[in-house]
């Protein structure tokens, strides 16, 4: 069956994705089975998606009762399920205001926007560049792969959206230099997570938050994949003690259906009168019924704690490891957001790990990421440990 699949797709699909040989049917939790009914520990979680892990009864339950109800009405008109979720989403986090789109490339892309639109309006046009970090992903449009620290991801799609500087990540310094009077924000992800699980120096934030502050420059944390749970808290950014001006959020939000959202500060969402911006599936009622479901999981059952101890047991195996075996450089990360530096290519131990019957990521060539459910076992989190031991003593 799988084969047969993977023959159609190859006849009918865009060449877009470089797939592995397997198709999976159905999920629990943290376990999928492909069409040949072989069962897989998911460590990938759709790319940090699926935070809550696969088939949960409440969000399928929510999804069910809005299907049956109304699916789509356009943003022309209120909902009560995208009021409900904006509501959620500014009584827990820094922001005043939500706008709703598709994915997490449509959240910075409204990001981006409303940086230079709120300079615009205040009579300063010529305000419009704004700084992002080496290494960064913030999507695949062309302004968010234009903002996008990474020469690959831009490679043949020239020329790119002009007024992005690039400055390297966890590197003072170069932001102080980089900075200038025509800076309209600062852009980056409190976790590279793309870039290779790279976590931010002691005082790195807080300091780039003082120099926005002294400077009149905004600042947007790309939350997309730290955000929701994933660090040990609802948002990266309540770890440091700081807040942006803007956070753009997606891929956990609602656990598999397509949802983004730009939160900002009142009186910088200000600049996003009638018809500056929109988005026809944004926020629609079904994927925001879900989100609120999903949100109400995270803090009413105490899936972000059990997260947290989770990711603090999991990087400390994994730095057991890494004591044990020399191809292993480095292990960070925080949370459930874990990455293994290797000092070799990590595509086949990804392999070897799926042969197994568990689900890796290698990102940036030697990186081996983990970004499991939250709601991982420690049983799951052992069973991959012993996978990985057994991979690196036969090396």
């Amino acid at each position: 069956m799988t084969a047969a699949l993977m023959q159609r797709a190859d006849q009918v699909m865009a060449a877009t994705y470089q797939r592995f040989a397997v198709a999976f049917e159905k999920g629990q939790g943290s376990q999928l089975w492909d069409t040949e009914g072989r069962s897989y520990t998911d460590f990938v979680a759709g790319i940090a998606v699926c935070n809550l892990g696969h088939a949960h009864a409440r969000i399928s339950a929510a999804v069910t009762r809005q299907v049956e109800t109304l699916l789509h009405v356009s943003n022309l008109y209120y909902t009560l399920p995208q009021v409900d979720l904006a509501t959620w989403l500014v009584s827990n986090s820094f922001a005043d205001r939500v706008f709703f789109g598709n994915s997490g490339a449509e959240a910075n892309e409204a990001a981006i926007k409303l940086a230079r639109k709120y300079f615009n309006d205040r009579g300063e046009a010529d305000r419009y560049r704004i700084i992002t970090m080496e290494r960064s992903f913030h999507g695949r449009t062309l302004a968010t792969l234009s903002a996008t620290g990474q020469e690959k991801i831009k490679k043949g799609f020239d020329p790119v959206l002009q007024g992005f500087d690039f400055v390297p990540f966890n590197d003072i310094e170069a932001l102080r230099a980089r900075i200038g009077p025509a800076t309209c924000a600062v852009m980056l992800e409190p976790i590279q997570g793309e870039g290779g699980v790279r976590c931010p120096d002691d005082n790195y934030l807080n300091t780039v938050r003082q120099i926005c502050d002294d400077t009149g420059a905004l600042l947007i944390f790309d939350e997309i994949q730290t955000g929701m749970g994933r660090t040990g808290k609802l948002f990266a950014y309540q770890h440091f003690g700081i807040e942006p001006d803007i956070m753009t959020l997606a891929k956990a939000l609602a656990n598999g259906l397509p949802i983004g959202a730009m939160l900002a500060r009142e009186s910088i969402s200000a600049a996003f009168g009638p018809g500056a911006h929109a988005s026809t599936f944004g926020g629609t009622p079904i994927v925001t019924a879900a989100a609120l479901e999903v949100c109400n999981i995270l803090t009413d059952d105490g899936v972000i704690e059990k997260g947290r101890a989770a990711g603090a047991y999991f990087k400390e195996q994994l730095r057991a490891l890494k004591d044990r075996h020399a191809v292993i450089e480095d292990v960070r990360g925080r949370g459930l957001l874990l990455g293994m530096k290797l000092k070799i290519d990590g595509a086949p131990i990804v392999k070897q790990c799926m042969q197994a019957g568990f689900l890796i990521n290698c990102i940036q060539d030697r990186i081996l990421r983990f970004i499991p459910p939250l709601v991982i076992t420690q049983e799951e989190i052992d069973r991959l440990i012993a996978c990985l031991e057994n991979i690196f003593a036969e090396m």
